[in-house]
């Protein structure tokens, strides 16, 4: 409907009679639906100065000036923008309504048109409109501008006619027209590879929400352990604190030794690299290697020489919960690459506390189970397929495991990830730095956005992007 619209707009806006025109519908060759509008000619009919010059071409004017608004109101309603100097709701003059049908025309689409594109490679509705002018013989059609970036359509001069520069006004030259025809296109483009432009994974931009792991930047190092019970050990932040405790506060425990009970508490992270804790705490029993996390006030930790897990109370200093983890293994029996008893790895992620280990059972694979921090109970257990002894640490994000593939290599990387919403694992090659050669700890802190890890005396971090 909108061409046969332009189509009389360009009849009457030369002046022509609707008595003395005639429209004719057919079917080209290609099998569209093409519509011609013939007007008398100079000879056969005079031609007005001016359209405000007769009163019913007048009104005329009006009544399609008012169904033109009309459209464009709609077309704003989906999310257009209309013809330029379209005042919302305001009346405006037949001639100036004309003068901006000439130079500029929106197509809206319908909504069955408007579909939106499939994430991850699909193909979605983009249009490219344009409109043809010819003539037999010297005509009036609009002097317009060729299509420009981002405008829905553009006008296409016939031979002989100069397209004038950017600050040149267009002009109307009432001259006989034999004939004026609109054609429309529509065009279906992929759309797939705008995805890949994105903001997602790219570098600089912060990430909102769980996703996908896709990159883990160079490690910043917040301090260093000095004396030899500090070669491996574990340090963390709380990401769901309770009161009086902060996400400021930092937490340290040094790993070697056969009695480790020492935990240190720091007000924040800038304590911590100049060593002088706040506090330290001395746990009721001794921990055993650097599985442990901090999580809603308390320190859950593996006991020294069993297969259960603890949490202890930081504000109250007392073990408030104990539970033992069925058939898990525990004291060098399914240890990470590296050794140091890591048979029993806590972890912390967006959908809460994990505990990772293996059972004779899984022969040896990761097994997955997710804890109630409150009691220690276990909601639910995965088995994967993913060799504990064959990678050096884990971690969670957003309810899939990472491995780390060797805990020595300079240029290591993240090799494997394990998806607990779907039950699969699939490889990786995601590059992972080991500056100092011995990474003995390496945790997620779902506040921080950061990899937490303890290499060689050194307490790292690791920024990381989720797709």
């Amino acid at each position: 409907m909108l061409g046969v619209w332009l189509l009389l707009w360009g009849a009457v806006a030369l002046g022509g009679r609707a008595d003395t025109a005639f429209l004719r519908r057919a079917h080209d060759s290609s099998g569209h639906c093409t519509y011609s509008f013939t007007v008398a000619s100079p000879v056969e009919a005079a031609c007005p100065e001016a359209a405000g010059g007769v009163p019913e071409l007048r009104a005329e004017l009006a009544a399609l000036a008012a169904r033109l608004s009309r459209l464009e109101s709609w077309e704003r309603g989906m999310g257009g923008s209309g013809p330029r100097g379209a005042e919302p709701g305001g009346a405006r003059d037949p001639q100036q309504v004309a003068s901006a049908a000439r130079l500029e025309v929106a197509v809206p689409l319908s909504r069955s048109q408007m579909r939106p594109a499939a994430v991850g490679g699909g193909t979605g509705l983009l249009t490219k409109a344009s409109a043809f002018w010819g003539a037999a013989g010297r005509h009036g059609a609009p002097r317009g501008r060729q299509e420009q970036a981002g405008r829905g359509v553009g006008l296409v001069h016939p031979p002989g006619h100069s397209v004038p520069g950017p600050a040149a006004a267009p002009r109307w030259e009432p001259q006989p027209l034999t004939y004026q025809e609109l054609q429309s296109e529509r065009t279906e483009l992929p759309v797939s590879r705008l995805l890949e432009e994105t903001a997602l994974g790219r570098p600089g931009k912060e990430d909102s929400g769980c996703g996908q792991l896709v990159w883990v930047g160079e490690p910043v190092v917040f301090g260093r352990a000095d004396s030899i019970a500090g070669k491996y050990g574990v340090w963390m932040k709380d990401p769901e604190p309770v009161p009086p405790f902060t996400r400021d506060n930092t937490w340290r425990v040094d790993t070697v030794g056969t009695e480790v009970r020492q935990l240190f508490q720091y007000e924040e992270a800038e304590q911590l690299a100049r060593g002088y804790p706040a506090k330290v705490h001395i746990l009721p029993r001794p921990l055993e290697s650097t599985g442990a996390v901090i999580y809603r006030g308390g320190l859950f930790f593996q006991p020294r020489h069993s297969r259960s897990v603890a949490r202890y109370d930081l504000r109250g200093e007392t073990i408030t919960a104990e539970r033992e983890i069925p058939g898990a293994g525990y004291h060098g029996q399914y240890p990470y690459s590296w050794g140091g008893y890591t048979d029993i790895d806590l972890a912390v992620d967006e959908t809460g506390l994990w505990v990772i280990y293996s059972t004779e059972k899984a022969r040896g694979a990761i097994v997955l189970s997710k804890l109630d921090p409150e009691t220690l109970e276990i909601r639910r257990t995965w088995e994967t397929n993913i060799r504990k002894r064959g990678v050096a640490n884990s971690f969670l994000i957003c309810g899939t495991l990472y491995t780390v593939s060797s805990y020595s290599a300079p240029n290591a990387t993240i090799n494997f990830a394990y998806d607990t919403a779907t039950g699969t694992s699939r490889a990786l090659s995601i590059p992972f730095e080991n500056r100092f050669r011995y990474l003995s700890m390496l945790d997620y802190n779902p506040a921080e956005r950061q990899l937490f890890a303890w290499d060689s005396f050194n307490m790292v971090t690791y920024p990381v992007r989720l797709s």
